[in-house]
């Protein structure tokens, strides 16, 4: 690894603070608290296991730990943003099981969301509760394609419209029926995003419109709400928590990508997704949520599709699997022993491979000036393990033209997302600070 030089550049927007901040990341398994100075310094750090049913129990533990030491006379602002939410739970309704299934993977890759469900065919009482047993945070309604008979596609309309399902329904089916199955659903209050049909033409599948209108559903999940998979939250939370975590990230790679001037490509592996950001010269400016892979809840997805990308060969990943249940019903889980760590940045590089392969192609990305590793995992601060880690993504054929001329630098004292935070409550100059001193120093 090797640390990039971009020092030089003047802090710009407002100044420094006049008080300290605390900077809060309450993620689905863990809540994280930075301390800022006022002069963007990095004065302390603390986290709490995420506590669901009161996420304010977890919220306040973390403020009282990361103050308690800082000796201030006043308390410091708090800024936070949430994923508390977790992975998007997306339940697929359709008519055709293999169209269905096709279409429900292709609509949630990228877009926060993870298929635990798939019907096929005309809904009956049985098929409804056996949906709703599967606690889906989203339903997505297809149907047929363009001209095709939308008999089915209305008949589940209504059926969904009459269930006790009051998750957010994506209607993207038989553009004929659209308006038909739009009065049924929203005659009973059912909350709908219409978009094109996710399959116009039979054997083709266009997911973009029915994607967009996901990552919509799971940017209101992810802060943590009130529906199903969500935690129960207090309106103080509500108001604190009015940004996303991904969207904090996302500003805090800006920021790295205006400092340095150069293209940025920062990977967050979490618990429960793995996000991509890409920003600056030369990169389209976009983040993508992959809600099938993550270090803890959404274990299990990294290892399915490692071994669909042909990262892992059978074996290995048999040898992993124990880990990876491990993983899934333990999400509090701490690596004590060199061997889990090791295990444990095994998982992650193969989530950040997959997850960046997915984020990049197709984009015709040119070489990148820096690529960023955050999240949880990264804070271990295991030279020689971190090192093998980045020689995983240094070494996989897909993105090694993209990664080749790149310095790789580690989030290990967490601050990309608290520096997001700063810069978006006007807070530039400590965001640039904290950025500097910390990652870039």
């Amino acid at each position: 690894m090797r640390t990039r030089d971009c020092a030089a550049s003047p802090p710009v927007g407002s100044a420094f603070m006049t008080g300290a901040a605390v900077c809060l990341d309450v993620g689905s398994t863990w809540t994280k608290a930075v301390l800022i100075a006022p002069d963007g310094g990095l004065a302390g750090f603390a986290e709490h296991p995420t506590t669901p049913e009161d996420v304010l129990a977890g919220v306040d533990a973390a403020v009282r730990a990361v103050t308690a030491a800082s000796g201030t006379a006043d308390p410091p602002d708090v800024l936070a943003c949430s994923s508390a939410g977790g992975g998007l739970r997306l339940a697929v309704v359709g008519t055709e099981r293999l169209a269905a299934t096709e279409a429900g993977y292709g609509v949630a890759r990228s877009a926060g969301a993870h298929v635990v469900h798939v019907h096929a065919g005309p809904l009956e009482p049985p098929d409804v509760r056996v949906l709703r047993g599967h606690r889906p945070g989203a339903v997505l309604l297809t149907g047929g394609a363009d001209g095709d008979d939308p008999t089915v596609l209305l008949h589940n309309a209504g059926k969904l419209a009459r269930a006790r399902v009051r998750s957010p329904i994506v209607l993207a089916g038989n553009s004929a029926a659209r308006q038909d199955a739009l009065a049924l659903l929203r005659a009973t209050g059912r909350t709908v995003v219409a978009c094109d049909n996710v399959s116009p033409a039979t054997g083709v599948l266009v997911p973009g419109a029915a994607r967009a209108a996901l990552a919509e559903v799971f940017a209101r999940h992810v802060v943590g709400g009130r529906g199903p998979g969500g935690p129960l939250v207090a309106p103080r939370f509500r108001r604190m928590a009015r940004v996303m975590t991904p969207e904090a990230v996302h500003r805090g790679t800006a920021e790295l990508a205006r400092i340095c001037g150069t293209g940025v490509l920062l990977v967050d592996v979490g618990c429960a997704t793995t996000d991509v950001h890409s920003a600056g010269p030369g990169v389209r400016a976009r983040r993508t949520v992959e809600g099938d892979l993550g270090m803890r809840a959404a274990a299990e997805g990294v290892l399915v599709e490692a071994q669909a990308e042909e990262i892992v060969d059978p074996v290995e990943a048999d040898l992993l699997s124990a880990t990876v249940q491990r993983m899934v019903t333990e999400v509090g889980f701490v690596p004590k022993d060199a061997g889990s760590a090791a295990e444990d940045r095994r998982v992650a590089a193969l989530a950040a491979v997959v997850a960046a392969r997915r984020h990049l192609r197709d984009e015709g990305v040119g070489p990148l000036g820096l690529v960023v590793l955050a999240g949880g995992v990264f804070r271990q601060r295991d030279a020689a393990g971190i090192g093998a880690l980045v020689g995983t993504l240094r070494g996989d054929p897909v993105l090694a033209p993209v990664l080749q001329d790149s310095t790789v630098l580690v989030d290990s004292d967490f601050v990309v997302a608290p520096a997001g935070l700063l810069a978006a409550h006007d807070r530039a100059a400590a965001a640039e600070s904290l950025l500097k001193d910390h990652l870039l120093g």
